[in-house]
């Protein structure tokens, strides 16, 4: 049974708010917070793009705050276990992507983000891609949330043909029907689903930004008089793009383009609501991504989506709450999608979940000062595989494994993109490093392109020491995965 008191394994890992933090308290708010799939941290203008317009994420940025050393993870479905649990993937055993024939997923028992603010009267919704488990025990209506629109995994994938329990009046597209959804599957073909049923097969992705947006818009208007917590993971920008027919080929910048340039639009309904609603000085607005680019941009960091360097796991972030989070500022500070639950449980007045150790930290006090002082000094990296793959403390970065960019293997119809293969050639050959190990400051050397390891031995194994410790605390405290009954499959035939 899943519990919300507090716990003192958490409290040993949590850092203390200050006393000015906890006297200056807040309200509880609404929270929004935008997800985005493999929008890296160049792709938009307050992070350094040029090629596209993005005029509602540079007002965001203006009235709020960016974290420029916000972190994630190298691919989707780990990355989505940090943000909801506030545990690195490996203590709560998710893999770094689930496919539809795994009938596994974040296991029930987990105490999400949802689950933290429901004690407090919020009403919760998630609307977009999930990929946390696609069978009905692991749904986000099984963790929390009170309503799901959206598709269960990313885009490129398929129905799951044995368990999808299609809507009786569910719309099939492309001159299909459900028996073809129960035996013919193909990729980029995925299902739109309502609650625990598919209501669309396959999704029409072009309208699916559009589509989540006019969801998010009713959800706030229906909810303006009492608290709410609104989760939006958008499906795009991962592979493949696609844009509505008011924004595509209109950037500019190719599908890419157009399909970042729909989130902003969407980002400029959700805050024209919200404002419409009356509720904008009590709405704290978060935007941030799963993983670095697949397609666009990382910039300035090295590598991209799937790598342990920066640029696989730095995020863009902004969050803006009037009259709290200070406008038109930046934090340096260390700090991640691991870091949102306990975050989320101080401002709401949830106790931590009881039994459990959480990694991430209570960061009010970045939020609401520009000056303020690190919360935590570390951050793991996780390779997609499950294994440590960097240390960062500080300006030092630890690289531990050989996380040169292999080619990506792709089906004729969701070839790579050029630039991203362009990448992953030119950081191949550029990288040439001696593991072992290899060290970085950050500070000095943002790229990555200068082992100091040599010069610099004390801090190797200073940093190797702590990694091992680490690790080895979450392996030997890791709780199991979430496996699905077998006798849930009659049950889920449509």
């Amino acid at each position: 049974m899943k519990s919300l008191l507090l716990s003192l394994a958490c409290l040993s890992l949590l850092v203390a708010p200050s006393l000015a933090v906890a006297a200056a308290d807040p309200p509880r708010p609404n929270v929004v917070l935008v997800f985005i799939d493999d929008m890296g941290y160049g792709d938009i203008a307050p992070f350094g793009n040029k090629q596209w317009k993005t005029p509602h994420l540079d007002k965001l940025a203006a009235e709020g705050m960016k974290f420029t050393s916000f972190y994630a993870t190298p691919v989707c479905s780990m990355s989505r276990a940090c943000l909801l649990t506030g545990c690195y993937n490996v203590r709560v055993s998710v893999p770094g992507v689930y496919f539809p024939n795994i009938q596994k997923g974040l296991h029930p028992d987990e105490v999400t983000l949802a689950e933290i603010v429901k004690p407090q009267g919020y009403a919760t919704m998630c609307i977009g891609k999930w990929h946390l488990g696609h069978r009905d025990e692991f749904l986000p209506t099984s963790q929390g949330f009170d309503a799901y629109f959206g598709i269960p995994y990313s885009n490129d994938m398929t129905i799951d043909p044995k368990h999808a329990r299609l809507a009786g009046d569910c719309v099939f597209r492309e001159g299909l029907t459900a028996d073809d959804a129960r035996s013919k599957t193909a990729r980029n073909r995925v299902p739109l689903m309502r609650g625990r049923e598919v209501i669309e097969y396959p999704t029409d992705q072009s309208t699916l930004t559009k589509r989540y947006t006019e969801e998010a818009v009713k959800f706030i208007r229906s909810n303006k008089d009492k608290p709410f917590f609104l989760y939006l993971p958008h499906t795009m920008v991962h592979y493949p793009l696609a844009a509505s027919e008011a924004f595509r080929g209109k950037s500019g910048g190719g599908l890419l383009g157009d399909a970042i340039e729909e989130i902003d639009w969407s980002m400029g309904q959700i805050m024209a609501a919200i404002r419409e609603a009356g509720i904008d000085s009590k709405t704290l607005v978060i935007f941030t991504s799963d993983n670095g680019a697949a397609a666009g941009s990382s910039a300035p960091w090295r590598g991209k989506k799937g790598s342990i360097y920066e640029g696989g796991v730095r995020e863009p972030c902004i969050m803006r709450w009037p009259g709290r989070i200070p406008a038109g500022t930046s934090c340096p500070q260390i700090a991640g999608n691991i870091d949102m639950l306990p975050t989320l449980a101080a401002l709401v007045g949830t106790p931590l979940p009881e039994g459990r150790t959480l990694d991430g930290r209570d960061i009010r006090s970045l939020m609401f000062a520009a000056d303020a002082a690190a919360v935590r000094d570390t951050h793991l990296y996780y390779t997609r595989a499950g294994q440590l793959g960097a240390i960062r403390q500080g300006d030092w970065k630890l690289v531990l494994t050989d996380d040169r960019p292999k080619p990506r293997k792709t089906a004729k119809n969701d070839k790579a993109p050029k630039a991203e293969k362009k990448d992953q050639s030119a950081k191949a050959a550029k990288s040439a490093l001696p593991f072992g190990a290899a060290l970085f400051n950050l500070a000095k050397d943002p790229g990555e392109t200068t082992d100091v390891s040599a010069e610099n031995g004390e801090v190797v194994a200073r940093l190797k020491a702590e990694a091992q410790r680490r690790d080895q605390e979450i392996r030997q405290n890791r709780r199991p995965e979430g496996v699905a009954a077998p006798d849930a499959d009659a049950k889920q035939k449509g």
